[in-house]
């Protein structure tokens, strides 16, 4: 046990030295910490693009106490105002991600840096939102790119735990957090895809008929539990109770499901149970059945967009297309990328996803209002609005596209540094000092 502690002790001064040495050596002429300023702002000249109400030409947004307090092309600016000239650029709302593991993967080569995953099948109590380190390199990263919110969530299980949305901006996990929280459930998979081959038909049936007696039995668990809440007494429970508020239709249900037979399976189970706040999650087969989707009423988060085909027999575009086949068929459709340190790539997933079928201007709210409605927090974020929270950034042009900029990012109203770990190591090292030695001989590599 004393050996385990020592290595422990060992691996965590490592992972602090990993985290602090980098630090050390950026710019020597910069000693103060670039900090995020409240206040009261005016953006002018700029084109935003509210989402929600069209764009506005040479606009203004102005932001107060955090939140959004008016917007027009004849907006009258505060005389206390701090005035931004976007000199054309364009505006746009913070962009969301329906689907990451920010805040709870640091370093993936490293279990103990990792807290996504909890150990069991059933553990629904297991909450997100309390393992997000605010700290984490990759935060940072993400929103210099214009992604200002997230939902990050648990994997594992069939019932793996409780996902959170969480702004990118703040000290702790409860300042950080969006006012939405939701159970993720991995449906019981009939084995499409190449990871089952191994296993013969037979087998994988009775794989997913015992998988599905065990989520089956469980919520029926869930919904007396729900009918006996109030008895005297009723035992503590707390990997059923946590599906209560699903049961009671007061918290959303993330259904993980991806096979197009799994995805009617899917369907026909929420039908059966009868709960009011369901999303399905993942849904990378969905064009194929999208006009069932679509009929049911069910709304999608679907992603990353950049990825290869689930079968052999598909088109190489088919995970681009699926976003648009979907939205164009009815579905309520919302983009994610599944990822922690590369949740920066949103919008070119976006940007795949509006080149193939999409369209631009869905894409937008695919991860914007669609992204905010299907969350469950449109109230706050998602578009630029008067007395919305003010998640917007300034860009250059179109932010599905690389060459693009981004200028000015502000979260909850704070005007957040453009900076981040990756941003602070470019420019150390673009003009390095000391740099070259000039007084020691080059080598010339070509005589070697």
């Amino acid at each position: 046990m004393i050996e385990d502690m020592k290595k422990l002790r060992k691996l965590f001064s490592a992972l602090l030295m990993l985290a602090i040495i980098p630090l050390l050596s950026f710019g020597q002429e910069d000693d103060q910490v670039m900090k995020a300023r409240n206040g009261k702002f005016a953006l002018t000249n700029a084109k935003i693009y509210t989402v929600t109400n069209g764009i506005i030409e040479n606009g203004t947004v102005v932001i107060n106490n955090g939140i959004i307090e008016a917007v027009g092309a004849n907006v009258q600016i505060p005389n206390d105002a701090e005035v931004i000239d976007c000199g054309g650029k364009e505006i746009y709302p913070g962009m969301i991600d329906g689907g990451t593991t920010l805040g709870l993967a640091e370093i993936g080569s490293i279990a103990e840096a990792n807290d996504y995953r909890e150990y069991g099948e059933l553990t629904p109590q297991m909450q997100a939102l309390t393992a997000v380190n605010p700290n984490s390199v990759a935060i940072p990263v993400t929103r210099v790119s214009g992604v200002t919110t997230v939902w990050t969530m648990p994997q594992g299980g069939f019932l793996p735990g409780t996902a959170a949305a969480i702004n990118l901006f703040g000290y702790t996990p409860d300042q950080m957090y969006a006012g939405q929280r939701g159970i993720v459930m991995n449906y019981p998979s009939t084995g499409a895809g190449r990871r089952w081959r191994r296993l013969s038909e037979d087998e994988l049936k009775k794989r997913q008929e015992r998988a599905l007696k065990q989520v089956n039995d469980t919520w029926d668990k869930a919904e007396l539990y729900a009918k006996l809440q109030n008895a005297d007494d009723l035992r503590n429970y707390p990997e059923i109770e946590a599906l209560v508020p699903v049961v009671k239709g007061e918290m959303p249900l993330f259904i993980e499901v991806n096979a197009a037979e799994d995805i009617l399976n899917a369907i026909e189970w929420v039908k059966k149970r009868g709960y009011k706040k369901v999303i399905l999650t993942g849904v990378s087969e969905g064009w194929r059945v999208a006009d069932e989707i679509a009929k049911a009423g069910l709304p999608v988060i679907t992603g990353p967009v950049q990825a290869i085909p689930t079968r052999e027999s598909d088109n190489y575009d088919a995970a681009y297309a699926n976003p648009g086949i979907m939205s164009k068929a009815g579905v309520k459709v919302a983009l994610r990328t599944m990822e922690s340190e590369n949740v920066r790539n949103l919008p070119y997933h976006a940007g795949f996803a509006a080149a193939y079928g999409m369209g631009r201007e869905e894409a937008l709210k695919a991860i914007t209002i669609n992204a905010a409605e299907i969350l469950g927090i449109s109230d706050q974020v998602g578009s630029i609005e008067v007395g919305k929270k003010a998640n917007i950034f300034v860009a250059t042009g179109d932010p599905f596209e690389t060459a693009t900029k981004i200028t000015d990012l502000f979260i909850d109203g704070f005007k957040v540094p453009m900076t981040s770990r990756q941003i602070r190591l470019y420019d150390e090292f673009l003009n390095r000092t000391p740099g070259v030695d000039k007084t020691k001989p080059v080598i010339d590599i070509k005589k070697k």
